[in-house]
């Protein structure tokens, strides 16, 4: 199996990579993904994503060669410079790309699947204190919009997109799409892929439940003002059938002042 992220890189999932060849990767990558990138040189000089990205692969050595201290400054460095912060014990996949980069944070046990895109503001975080997996798992080809917030020790299956400023605290089935605080499944995809890279941008194409769920309360109030408006013909016919000299047209007759007064 061979996945293709441009027009350049063409190395096979399952033949490891060495460490200039992964680099190699994560700079091509951009290509299938940012329209806006245009030579390697541009890629290199500004984006901040794939400079995280490279300090990173650097930094998780690091932390496997039990240089813990060395990962961990490497890592700080790589903050300081790019505003993303990616603990070096984090594993990340291949052909990660950090789009727009600002604000991402990723967890020290989180794992992250090939071909993934985060945008700005994403938080891959932890929802405990003890030392253990409390860091979310991430599939193969998963879009995660900016501000999304991806919470515990819980995965995302293949193929998922999750909307902008989503918090996902549940685990999320394969080929699914998540939005809302806290997050709900909204869109089944199947196994389609509608991009021929393997990745679906299109994460602004989710339906609109709260918009649906107003239209029909909208009709069914339409609905209602229809019938009332029909009974009350009705009643308004029967009273005039039946009028006498306490009603007027099915409601009571008023007096006027001075009869009121007499009366008293």
């Amino acid at each position: 199996m061979v996945m293709v992220m441009s027009d350049t890189v063409k190395y096979p999932l399952d033949t490891p990579l060495g460490f200039f060849k992964q680099w190699h990767e994560d700079v091509h990558c951009v290509f299938g993904r940012d329209p806006a990138a245009h030579t390697v040189w541009e890629i290199l000089l500004t984006y901040s994503g794939v400079h995280a990205v490279l300090i990173h692969r650097i930094s998780h050595r690091l932390w496997k060669a039990n240089w813990k201290l060395s990962a961990r400054i490497l890592a700080t460095v790589a903050k300081t410079f790019t505003n993303v912060e990616i603990h070096p014990g984090a594993t990340i996949g291949r052909r990660l790309f950090i789009d727009h980069a600002l604000g991402v944070v990723i967890g020290e046990t989180t794992e992250i699947g090939n071909d993934v895109t985060l945008y700005h503001g994403v938080t891959l975080g932890g929802t405990t204190w003890n030392k253990e997996k409390r860091h979310p798992t991430i599939g193969n080809n998963v879009l995660i919009g900016s501000g999304a917030k991806i919470l515990g020790a819980i995965t995302l299956g293949n193929n998922v997109r999750v909307g902008a400023n989503s918090v996902v605290v549940k685990d999320v089935p394969a080929c699914c799409t998540v939005v809302g605080i806290p997050g709900r499944i909204i869109q089944t995809k199947g196994t389609k892929i509608q991009n021929r890279h393997g990745i679906d941008l299109d994460h602004h194409l989710i339906p609109d439940p709260v918009g649906k769920a107003i239209s029909c309360l909208m009709e069914r109030i339409d609905e209602l003002e229809a019938k009332q408006s029909q009974l009350t013909d009705v009643v308004h016919e029967d009273s005039c059938d039946n009028c006498d000299a306490e009603t007027i047209c099915g409601s009571p007759k008023k007096e006027s002042p001075v009869k009121l007064a007499a009366r008293y």
